[in-house]
């Protein structure tokens, strides 16, 4: 048998000190709103170079997303390429954390880089 002490029955031994108050968690705001984005096309670009396009059917918090009728869009092997070539994937389930930027696809468009000095 141990002995003494006041043992108040639960984990942690503190007992009493939630009585009464809000155990909630305060809720957290998203990252980002992909509210209006939902059942349209985005692109979802990943860490190590690749990128898919497909409708936005679900998100989380951590920008897990849930992309349907997804296609891949493979990188051209040479500049000679009008578009790009894709390959159909369907369903996707994407990891917030391996995603590096989400775009959407009507209204935007791909511009040439400013930053690149031109070539003489």
């Amino acid at each position: 048998m141990r002995g003494g002490g006041n043992h108040s029955g639960g984990r942690g031994g503190g007992g009493d000190r939630h009585k009464g108050g809000d155990r909630s968690k305060p809720k957290r705001d998203p990252i980002l709103d992909l509210s209006k984005y939902a059942d349209k096309r985005i692109t979802v670009k990943f860490m190590g170079g690749r990128e898919v396009s497909g409708l936005l059917k679900g998100y989380d918090l951590l920008l897990n997303l849930v992309l349907d009728e997804t296609e891949e869009i493979l990188k051209a092997d040479n500049a000679d390429q009008a578009e790009p070539a894709t390959r159909q994937i369907g369903l996707l389930v994407c990891r917030g954390p391996a995603i590096i930027t989400i775009s959407p696809v009507d209204g935007s468009s791909v511009i040439a880089n400013p930053y690149l000095a031109a070539e003489s």
